[in-house]
């Protein structure tokens, strides 16, 4: 039973319903009764179904469909607390500061005969109205609570394909080889197929996806196994940080101190417990490992094919944690045993620094401008040459560089040639600001090359030209080397709308269907309602989150949040700052789009934060809701219908203060998916100008139709209008799974 629920829950994931001891092709049997009501549940909850999951269902017994049901409904959050903070929130509450000094000195001058509420409170008569409210209008605390009941609202469903066994595992191998890293709902995913299924006879594409496989073997006592898969010891490094601390990026302990520092900064002095998370984060990532697992990594050292003097050139960038633990894991005990010379030998040319640094070599000779050995330097690592193109271009001249460049780009990767060819043109702009994330940062807006000065504007588009027809020219002939025998192929439309998954992995969970940052969801109504629900499971306490919106026009920006709930166009359901026990609380947007437009706004940013010290709550979920029927709101203030749900994500373990998690583009209305994390409290500590930097660099990118035609033409291959008619077709359902789109990349 519990792995039926991991397999659906994998399987909605990607827009399917697993239909277990199912095999193609399978007879086609009318649909019963019990398939007719169950069918009606998942319309209730916005989803409709494929033709042959229509009849697969049939193949489902009673409890199957209960638990799809369950799973379905679990990620939708019907159980969870949905119940905001004011009753009929979309008719403004009149509140002013003065209602809040009043009852502040009510409360403190009370006598014991004063009525108060169940948090201890008095509202004096005149200020706030207590029947607008589902609790305390003065601390936010909520006691009363809604069933959730809307439903079936939507005008529009998600339909669901059907998922075998099969399904199953081509997924799952799909994971494993990808191209590209995998966000955090694919590696959630991976993690749970690995629990359940042997491992494929296959190596893993990517340095974190090998991470999550070694775990699984080190857990199944199978440490001989693992030696294969390390080729530089700082695969092992990274293993032992991700064990240690659950990122699969090296992110450096001072980076996290300083994140968790920042994170428990407050807009009030005496409230920030910055200090005290420092000196908790500190200890919480102090290495202490048992002699098991230092023999462990010993062997692992020890057996590592390369030259002693290249493994600790390998180790030196990171020079400061692989001292921390070969102290931790006593590595020098164990290099003083009989079988472990070549450990003894490392750390001895380790310690004292007797090997040459490959990127203190490369820096030498590019400060000496000689550009003959910088560039042989660089085509001896094509993958470090491609991350460095543009600033040697600046720097040696873009002619020679290409040139040199041109003689290795055959074996870059396939994600590092689409990055070069999509961020060219954003690169070679004089007055581009780039929006970058840091390992375990947040958004940063960084200024142009200052190099760019020092050419003319026909010569930084040469150096464009040059970049991109190199890259086009590599990425159509890796196509034209695969012999394909088809003639026809199919390519939806939505794929054109869909960018390429590289470089920007979400560190959210997406439960329901999946969508890749830079997706466009076009908008059916005139209202779009935001919300976030956070608490589920925990006891009552102070944990402040809060939702809001940012509203860009041409000249000014105005904001909705709890401190300006009713701006124009926008409505806020209440500030809630503490959660009830265990069932959770909710806040909501309402934006309406007519209104906004008329008033001359651009677009609408949606945002969430931690107001309370710390990081967003763990398990918090955000999302959107959209119609063209009309969305209602129960009379107390209940604002969410699953059916209505366009996305929805979950936030995971990570170090972010505040989302930015969608663009609402009045022209077009369309909402923009996109994931930017930012160091704030409150929506005003936001910089728009970030958002429209990120917004640029997703619209450079290469979308996934783009590359699909890039293929049909150099193939030829016939486009056709339906995929019945193609051999090869290419839906949005395939899109779905991100990591079957990179097999794609051929390298």
């Amino acid at each position: 039973m519990e792995q039926l629920k991991a397999l659906l829950k994998v399987a909605l994931r990607q827009q399917a319903l697993y239909i277990p001891k199912l095999e193609r092709p399978f007879t086609h049997q009318p649909v019963d009764e019990e398939g007719i009501s169950f069918v009606a549940e998942l319309v209730s909850l916005g989803y409709q179904v494929s033709e042959e999951l229509l009849y697969a269902i049939r193949s489902m017994n009673v409890d199957d469909r209960e638990l799809a049901l369950d799973n379905i409904s679990e990620a939708k959050g019907l159980e969870k607390g949905w119940t905001p903070l004011i009753r009929s929130w979309h008719t403004p509450v009149n509140v002013s500061q003065e209602d809040y000094i009043m009852t502040l000195f009510a409360n403190y001058f009370k006598n014991g005969n004063e009525v108060t509420l169940p948090c201890g409170h008095y509202i004096p008569e005149g200020t706030f109205p207590l029947e607008r409210y589902n609790g305390c209008p003065y601390c936010t605390k909520t006691f009363e609570f809604e069933k959730l009941t809307l439903n079936n609202q939507a005008s529009k469903r998600t339909i669901l394909q059907c998922w075998t066994l099969e399904d199953v595992m081509k997924y799952y191998n799909n994971l494993l080889l990808s191209r590209t890293p995998l966000d955090a709902t694919q590696a959630d995913s991976l993690k749970t197929l690995m629990s359940l299924f042997p491992l494929p006879d296959i190596k893993p594409a990517m340095k974190e996806t090998l991470m999550l496989v070694i775990d699984i073997l080190v857990e199944r006592n199978d440490s001989e196994k693992v030696q294969q898969f390390f080729t530089s010891p700082n695969d092992v490094l990274r293993y032992l940080w991700y064990k240690h601390t659950g990122f699969t990026q090296l992110i450096v302990p001072k980076t996290i101190i300083q994140r968790h520092g920042k994170n428990h900064e407050h807009l009030r002095h005496g409230a920030s417990t910055a200090a005290i998370a420092r000196i908790f984060t500190k200890a919480s990532l102090e290495l202490r490992y048992d002699r098991k697992t230092g023999r462990m990594v010993a062997d692992w050292l020890n057996t590592m094919t390369q030259p002693v003097e290249k493994i600790c050139e390998d180790m030196h960038p990171k020079r400061g944690m692989w001292i921390r633990f070969i102290r931790a894991l006593r590595l020098s005990e164990f290099s003083r045993r009989t079988g472990f010379e070549k450990l003894r030998e490392l750390l001895d040319v380790f310690y004292n620094e007797r090997y040459e640094v490959y990127n203190g070599q490369v820096q030498h000779f590019r400060l000496k401008k000689d550009v003959t050995v910088t560039l042989q330097l660089l085509q001896q690592r094509p993958g470090l040459f491609a991350r460095s193109l543009f600033a040697n271009m600046l720097w040696f001249g873009h002619e020679v560089v290409l040139e040199a460049f041109a003689e290795v780009i055959g074996k870059v990767p396939a994600r590092l040639v689409f990055t070069l060819n999509m961020y060219a043109e954003d690169y070679f702009a004089k007055n581009n600001y780039r929006t970058v994330k840091p390992l375990g940062g947040v958004a940063k807006m960084i200024v142009p090359n200052k190099l760019l000065q020092l050419f003319s504007n026909e010569e930084l588009a040469q150096m464009k030209e040059g970049v991109q027809e190199l890259t086009l020219k590599l990425m159509k002939g890796r196509f034209a080397e695969v012999a394909n025998s088809n003639k026809t192929i199919f390519i939806d439309p939505l794929l054109f709308k869909m960018p390429l998954s590289i470089g920007d992995r979400s560190d959210s969970i997406q439960d329901l269907p999946v969508a890749l940052q830079g997706t466009r969801f076009p908008v059916d109504g005139d209202t779009v309602r935001l919300f976030m629900q956070w608490g589920t499971g925990l006891p009552a306490q102070h944990l402040d989150m809060d939702l809001s919106c940012m509203i860009t026009y041409d000249a000014v920006v105005d904001h909705c949040s709890f401190s300006n709930m009713y701006p124009i166009g926008c409505k806020h359901s209440g500030d809630i700052i503490s959660i009830p026990d265990q069932v959770g609380t909710a806040e909501y947007i309402d934006i309406d789009l007519q209104a906004l437009t008329n008033a001359g706004a651009r677009y609408v940013t949606f945002v969430c934060n931690a107001y309370s010290n710390g990081s967003m709550s763990p398990n918090m979920v955000i999302g959107w809701m959209d119609s063209a029927n009309e969305m209602s709101i129960t009379d107390a203030g209940v604002a969410y219908d699953p059916s209505c749900v366009q996305h929805q994500v979950r936030i995971g373990k990570g170090l972010a203060k505040g989302l930015v998690f969608g663009v609402l583009e009045l022209a077009t209305r369309e909402i923009i998916w996109l994931e930017m994390p930012f160091q704030g409290q409150v929506v005003g500590q936001m910089n728009f100008n970030m958002v429209q930097t990120l917004l640029r660099k997703l619209e450079s990118k290469l979308s996934v139709g783009n590359m699909l035609r890039m293929k049909a033409e150099v193939q030829q291959l016939q486009e056709v209008a339906h995929p019945s008619m193609a051999d090869e077709a290419y839906t949005t359902v395939w899109a779905k799974d991100a990591a079957a789109v990179t097999q794609l990349f051929i390298d």
